[in-house]
C-alpha cells in the first residue's frame, strides 16, 4: 500500500512510495516568537504523515531545522536588548512544549543553523567550484542562469518571482548581481550580528544555504519528501534546490509537499500583522487535543480562516470521542481512516469516519490514535 500525496513541483496527486526508510525534511522554525496556529497548522500535517507512514511499516527520519542565523531573529533581539542566541533558546523551548502539548511525535533531528557554519562553508565552495556561483561586493551570489530548472517547483513567472523577491528582502536591485533572482549565499554581518571568517571574506550565510547544508548533513544528498508552509514555495525552496543540485550534482528531493497558509480576520496570520492566536495561550484555555483536532479538520493543502467557532466545535468532537470509549471497537473504522489520510492526507474526511461510528455507537480509539489523538 502507499500513500498519495500531492507534489507541488508535478501539480499532482501522485503515489507516494518511499522505501522502508524514509527521509523527511521540513522547514522549522526562526525562533523569535511564540508558535502561532499557522506554524502548527503546518507541523500537524507532517506529524499525521509520519504517524501513517509509520502505521505502513516505515522508519522516518525527519528532520526540522532551526534558522537561529537569520534577520527576523537579529533585528527581535536588536529590539529586546538581549544576545540572539538567547532569544532563540527560549523561543525554540516555548515552541517544542506546544509541540509536546500538541502531541507531535518527536522528530529525528532538529538542528540549528549556527550548527552548520563549517558545513555551510564547505557547501558554498563546492558550488563555487562548480561555477555555479560568483563573488561580488563582498558577497557571494548563485548564478539562477546555471539552473535551468529554476521556477520548475513553484511555476511562477519570471516577473512574479521578482516581485516576491523583492517583497521579501530579495535585495532585486542589487548593482553587484548580473541578475535580480541571484541569491545570496554569503554576505557581510551588519556590525552587531554574529560575523564568521571566510575565505571570500567574513560575514554570515544566508537564508536559503541554511537548509541545504543541513539537509545534506543531515539525511545525504537526495531526500524523499521536504516541504514547509506554502509560502517557502518561492524563494526558499526554489533557492535550495538550486544550490543543492549545483553543489552534489544529484536530485535534492522526490516529492514536495507544502501545506496552506491559516489566515484571520481575512489576510494571511503573520506576525507584521498582528493578526495571530498563539498555541501556548490557546493551551491555557482548551485541552490541546481540542486544538489539534481543530487544526487537522482542515485539509492540509487548502487555505482556511480562523476564528472563535473552531475552538468549541473541536472540544464537542473531543467529548463525542470521549463518550464512545465504552462503546465496541469496530476495525473498519481505523480502516477508513487510514483510506482518508492514504488519499492526500484528507484528516476532515478522516474525523468525519470516527464522528459517524460514534454516532454508530462505536468506539474510536484506534483511528483517533492514528491521528495523534489519544482518548
Amino acid at each position: 500500500m502507499s500513500i498519495k500525496l500531492f507534489d507541488t513541483a508535478k501539480q499532482e496527486v501522485v503515489p507516494f512510495e518511499p522505501a522502508h526508510l524514509v527521509s523527511m525534511y521540513t522547514c522549522g522554525i526562526t525562533p523569535y516568537d511564540a508558535t502561532h496556529i499557522g506554524h502548527a497548522a503546518t507541523f500537524m500535517a507532517y506529524d499525521v504523515l509520519q504517524r501513517r507512514l509509520i502505521d505502513l511499516g516505515h522508519e522516518v527520519r525527519c528532520v526540522r531545522n532551526v534558522t537561529d542565523v537569520d534577520d527576523p531573529l537579529f533585528a527581535k533581539a536588536r529590539e529586546l536588548g538581549v544576545h540572539y542566541l538567547d532569544l532563540a533558546a527560549g523561543e525554540e523551548a516555548r515552541f517544542e512544549k506546544d509541540m509536546e502539548a500538541l502531541n507531535a511525535l518527536p522528530v529525528y533531528s532538529t538542528p540549528r543553523a549556527s550548527s552548520a557554519i563549517a558545513d555551510i562553508r564547505g557547501f558554498i565552495g563546492m558550488v563555487l567550484e562548480r561555477g555555479y556561483a560568483y563573488v561580488a561586493g563582498g558577497s557571494v551570489y548563485f548564478d539562477v542562469s546555471k539552473s535551468p530548472n529554476f521556477g520548475t517547483i513553484s511555476h511562477y513567472s519570471r516577473q512574479k518571482m521578482i516581485d516576491i523577491a523583492r517583497e521579501r528582502g530579495g535585495d532585486v536591485d542589487n548593482p553587484h548581481k548580473r541578475d535580480p533572482l541571484d541569491f545570496v549565499l554569503w554576505h557581510p554581518s551588519a556590525s552587531d550580528e554574529p560575523s564568521w571568517e571566510a575565505v571570500w571574506g567574513a560575514g554570515r550565510p544566508g537564508w536559503h544555504i541554511e537548509c541545504s547544508a543541513l539537509a545534506l548533513r543531515e539525511l545525504g544528498e537526495t531526500i524523499d519528501l521536504h516541504g514547509g508552509g506554502s509560502d517557502l514555495i518561492y524563494p526558499h525552496h526554489e533557492c535550495e534546490r538550486a544550490q543543492s543540485e549545483a553543489a552534489t550534482g544529484s536530485p535534492f528531493v522526490k516529492h514536495w509537499m507544502h501545506v496552506a497558509m491559516v489566515f484571520m480576520d481575512g489576510a494571511k496570520m503573520s506576525k507584521s500583522l498582528g493578526n495571530l492566536v498563539f498555541v501556548d495561550a490557546l493551551r491555557k484555555l482548551w485541552d490541546p487535543r481540542a486544538i489539534r483536532l481543530a487544526i487537522i479538520n482542515h485539509h492540509y493543502r487548502f487555505e482556511w480562516e480562523w476564528n472563535d467557532t473552531h475552538m468549541p466545535i473541536a472540544l464537542k468532537r473531543l467529548q463525542a470521542w470521549q463518550e464512545s470509549l465504552d462503546f465496541p471497537n469496530d476495525p473498519s473504522t481505523l480502516e477508513a481512516v487510514r483510506s482518508h489520510l492514504d488519499n492526500d492526507l484528507d484528516t476532515p474526511r478522516a474525523l468525519q469516519s470516527i464522528d459517524e461510528a460514534v454516532r454508530q455507537g462505536l468506539c474510536g480509539r484506534e483511528a483517533a490514535a492514528l491521528l495523534g489523538v489519544i482518548l
